[in-house]
């Protein structure tokens, strides 16, 4: 009897052991009407294999199953927030693991304009970098942990972008976040008055850090966040954006962080 293949992407026992708990409830029963549903653990390794291959959904091998069972997980999952919701929870249980708290209290964040292989909805050309496509804006803790992120068209500027992120953090009901360090495209009156506005509720501070004389220099506490873009780009479904819909170019960024977070947190340390 032959084996599944297996991938160097595929879940170990212990991740599948953080993972699963955090995952929806199954509505199937057992003996209920209907037939039994496929394996999640299959169903997340496939997503992981494409987040780390780049492949079309309709490229994944067999062993994950039939690929719109794949890609039905997937997109219902984003739909919901799913995927940021346990992104969240391993984010803490990371930053607790190294002693800081669930939350931070200072972070950085920055934008990443990238090539859209899609001429569907949100899309547009950022000027700046000659790019048409989509733009990311990343928010990370001091760890370099990704604590938001919004996927706007290309040509969304880097003050709307961060209002974006900001916004939708506060909302959640954090209001921890009191420093981000930023760059030169973060001014503006329009942005000093919304932050003027904001810290009537949540007492932020945006700190401006830019690069001093010519020749490529190491950001003091700005380099985290560019640490963060690379991460994303060691999975090669981010080397440009594929998605129809910006959500779930989000949720695939989710994902490449969820399974960073799931390696460190099992990783074996030798002493």
């Amino acid at each position: 009897m032959s084996t599944p293949d297996k991938y160097p992407t595929d879940l170990t026992d212990p991740q599948w052991e953080i993972l699963e708990p955090l995952l929806p409830p199954r509505k199937w029963r057992r003996g209920g009407p209907g037939r039994p549903p496929c394996s999640r653990r299959q169903v997340i390794n496939g997503i992981l294999y494409l987040t780390k291959t780049g492949c079309q959904w309709r490229m994944l091998p067999p062993t994950f199953g039939r690929w719109k069972t794949v890609y039905g997980y997937f997109h219902r999952w984003s739909r919901t927030r799913r995927w940021q919701q346990i992104m969240d929870t391993l984010t803490q249980r990371e930053r607790q693991r190294q002693g800081r708290k669930p939350t931070p209290s200072a972070g950085s964040i920055d934008s990443q304009s990238v090539k859209s292989a899609t001429q569907k909805q949100a899309t547009g050309y950022d000027a700046g970098k000659q790019v048409k496509g989509r733009k990311r804006h990343a928010l990370v803790d001091t760890l370099g942990l990704l604590i938001r992120v919004l996927v706007t068209p290309a040509d969304t500027t880097d003050r709307d972008g961060l209002m974006g992120v900001l916004s939708a953090y506060f909302a959640s009901g954090v209001k921890r976040l009191k420093k981000l360090w930023v760059d030169g495209s973060y001014r503006g009156e329009v942005l000093k008055g919304w932050v003027a506005a904001l810290k009537q509720s949540h007492k932020i501070d945006l700190e401006v850090v830019e690069k001093q004389g010519p020749g490529f220099a190491v950001l003091p506490r700005r380099w985290v966040v560019e640490r963060t873009f690379a991460w994303l780009f060691n999975y090669r479904r981010h080397a440009k954006d594929y998605e129809g819909v910006p959500r779930n170019s989000e949720a695939l960024i989710h994902i490449a962080m969820i399974h960073l977070l799931l390696k460190r947190q099992t990783r074996i340390r030798w002493f």
